[in-house]
């Protein structure tokens, strides 16, 4: 660890330190979680008793609102949580037109999500988690109403009546399982009510035929026993890129998505909630444009096909819950099955010479899940919650790239393969306070994974892994806490393609140490949250390669380590109420995420690796945000502005001479809100300078490296959505 390392934790120490001294001057009025909070939509009531109901007081009216997470899978108030987390309500990702998970990132410090293709995402959390290919298992975990979904592309399927998104940073392994060593996004949507409610909403902007509708509907079927919700959501937009050679839309994006839910509660002791969804998402893939350089800004695709994909998403769950009050516990059962399919066609080498067509790709992913947890209160100041979990997920691909011969005429390659993964774990962890303002959290988690590949790839590999954690957590005042937390997070590994030097990868892993702290300040109109945190990352899944191919002449891509990752970093993050008109939010993370040895990665592909920097990770991100409403006629006039800020980043190479630096950008959003009783109208505007941005770039050294030289290896790249402005209504009862 060198010096700037222990600079940039030390720093984050004392800015942590002073700030909770100066806040345990604060007076002892200050108010405390009142002892039961209660999330109605997507979390089940249960008691906040993290700080001590003698000691609170009723905050002020205008206060900021209690927000009620399940980070630690307990209802608890956030700010009594030890966990890094952000929460993002329903009402918000609406009133920003945020409709796919993987925008969110704009709104989280730390989270680091950009995309080529409808079918995957590349993210990360505090630099670790690094997924870029979806054959790799992600590295953060992303779960639907608590079901793990084990493939980047369900970041790009539809928001669709969401309660909340809670984003957990650093490894959550011991209670959320192995692939989630960066961290975990949990898509949390709203749950059926007794009363009838309904909502629909729909929204037109330009210049690219944006459109969308969304509505929901809930109440009760038998009061007191039965309850259901049903939502729909539809969306379309041309985007901005055109195909000059084959004409049409490069990147258009249309998604239809349902879900619904019942509750039944027969008994008071017992509740079992049934959900479903389908979606349907058909857009781009990985659509290209030759470009000159990082600052060539072309929103012109030239291919000889547009690269188009379809996928379909489906599943079920049944949560079964039980208060068995002898043994003062609470039994979940959660079972559920997914799948996503797909197919796709389009152009398979980026420019208009036609060399490779993908004339089929197409995609089955199903999954089944099973968990049992069982949360007990031994004592007032004593609990514990153990379970099981299971998991079977079989990814498989039937495709066909054309290799073109000659005008009309090429030779088929087709390709199939099938990866049978399988995971059990058993876990546990203890809740111990000492004191009223101290609490001690130990868990441990063991995962087991076996992944098996037939078709074109062979081979198996297997895991055994401990996950633990160690959390100690001080209320210096009942609105002011200090944490400091080790934790353990693990991502399995997987098999390569014949011809790999190596056959098999292994998973990788980190230890996070972490220091934060959470304020509740100004009589509760202040929070705000700041950790400093080091990330020791090892046999790093990094950015696949390509390398010499052990079958003969030529090169395979692989996937593979790359070696060890240091990132020590600070973040913050801070929500206001300035006075009961006016709110304020923002967040800023500085991560300085460098490759210390990339042995692993030399030994496999034989050359130098080009960059320490981890692909397309800015060492700042920001995001700000101010809220306005004044009262008219009784109703409101809302103004909302906010920015998002993402530093220098590094763009694609094989080449450690030509490391493309893809430039830092802002994008400012707005919208002006007329709402009344039951209907509300906007106008609203997204990156309202037009400003230009890479969100993928691949310099044309990987090109030249796979044999498209000459006139066939161009630098090529995507830009981010342009200007957007449009107009949204709503009514709802």
């Amino acid at each position: 660890m060198n010096k700037q390392y222990l600079s940039a934790v030390a720093l984050g120490a004392s800015l942590m330190v002073s700030l909770s001294a100066s806040a345990a001057t604060q007076p002892e009025s200050v108010a405390a979680a009142d002892g039961a909070a209660t999330a109605d939509a997507g979390a089940a009531t249960a008691a906040a008793t993290d700080a001590p109901a003698s000691d609170a007081s009723a905050p002020a009216d205008d206060a900021i609102e209690t927000v009620v997470v399940t980070a630690r899978k307990r209802a608890e108030r956030l700010q009594d949580v030890p966990v890094a987390v952000t929460a993002i309500s329903g009402e918000a990702l609406e009133e920003q037109h945020i409709t796919q998970a993987k925008d969110i990132a704009a709104l989280t410090p730390g989270l680091n999500i950009t995309s080529d293709s409808v079918s995957r995402s590349f993210v990360d959390i505090r630099g670790v988690g690094t997924t870029l290919i979806d054959t790799v298992q992600p590295g953060v975990g992303i779960f639907l109403d608590g079901v793990y979904q084990p493939n980047t592309s369900y970041l790009n399927t539809p928001l669709l009546d969401v309660d909340r998104i809670e984003v957990l940073r650093g490894p959550q392994g011991t209670l959320f399982g192995q692939n989630t060593l960066g961290g975990a996004i949990n898509i949390i949507t709203r749950q059926p009510t007794d009363q009838l409610s309904g909502k629909l909403t729909g929204s037109l902007a330009g210049p690219d035929d944006y459109r969308q509708l969304a509505g929901s509907i809930s109440g009760a079927l038998v009061p007191g026993v039965l309850r259901g919700r049903l939502g729909a959501a539809y969306q379309h937009q041309d985007g901005f890129l055109d195909n000059t050679l084959a004409g049409g839309d490069a990147n258009p994006l249309d998604q239809k998505a349902v879900n619904g839910a019942l509750i039944y509660e027969p008994i008071a002791d017992a509740r079992f909630t049934l959900s479903g969804y389908y979606n349907r998402v058909f857009g781009g893939s990985t659509p290209y444009a030759d470009v000159t350089g990082p600052t060539d800004y072309s929103d012109k695709v030239t291919t000889n096909e547009n690269s188009l994909t379809t996928l379909r998403y489906s599943g079920g769950n049944l949560k079964s819950e039980f208060e068995l009050a002898p043994i003062a516990s609470k039994l979940t059962v959660l079972t559920a099955y997914d799948v996503r399919s797909g197919e796709g066609h389009g152009d398979g080498d980026y420019g208009p010479y036609d060399v490779y067509r993908v004339s089929r790709a197409d995609t089955r992913f199903h999954t089944t899940t099973g968990e049992l947890r069982l949360d007990t209160h031994y004592a007032e100041n004593l609990s514990s919650l153990f379970g099981v979990f299971a998991d079977r997920n079989i990814y498989g691909i039937d495709g066909e790239l054309d290799v073109v011969t000659g005008p009309g005429t090429s030779v088929p390659v087709p390709s199939q393969a099938r990866i049978e993964t399988g995971v059990y774990a058993l876990y546990g962890t203890m809740f111990w306070n000492p004191t009223q303002t101290t609490e001690l959290t130990a868990g441990l988690r063991y995962d087991h994974q076996h992944v098996v590949a037939s078709g074109d790839s062979t081979g198996q590999i297997k895991a055994s892994e401990l996950e633990p954690r160690l959390t100690f957590k001080k209320n210096w005042t009942p609105d002011t806490m200090s944490y400091a937390s080790v934790s353990r997070g693990f991502r399995g590994g997987g098999v390569n393609p014949p011809g790999s030097p190596n056959p098999t990868y292994q998973g990788d892993s980190v230890w996070t140490y972490e220091l934060g702290s959470k304020l509740s300040l100004l009589d509760r109109h202040l929070n705000l949250d700041v950790a400093a945190f080091y990330n020791d990352y090892r046999h790093f899944i990094g950015q696949n390669a390509l390398a010499p191919s052990t079958l003969g002449a030529g090169f395979v891509a692989v996937n593979l380590n790359t070696g060890t990752v240091h990132s020590p970093g600070i973040e913050a993050q801070l929500q206001g109420v300035i006075n009961p008109h006016w709110t304020v939010n923002g967040g800023l993370t500085y991560l300085h995420s460098r490759i210390s040895d990339a042995s692993e990665y030399e030994d496999t592909t034989g050359k130098q690796i080009p960059s320490d920097r981890i692909l397309f990770l800015p060492d700042w991100s920001a995001f700000a945000g101010t809220r306005y409403s004044l009262d008219l006629l009784g109703d409101k006039l809302i103004f909302d502005v906010n920015a998002t800020y993402k530093g220098a980043r590094n763009g694609s190479t094989s080449d450690p001479n030509s490391v493309p630096r893809l430039k830092d950008y802002t994008l400012l959003n707005g919208a002006i809100t007329w709402r009344a009783a039951n209907w509300e109208v906007a106008l609203w505007g997204s990156n309202l300078t037009d400003e230009k941005y890479f969100s993928s770039y691949i310099d044309r050294s990987i090109l030249e490296q796979a044999g498209l030289v000459g006139p066939l290896s161009t630098d090529v790249g995507i830009i981010g959505d342009g200007r957007r402005v449009g107009i949204r209504v709503g009514t709802y009862f």
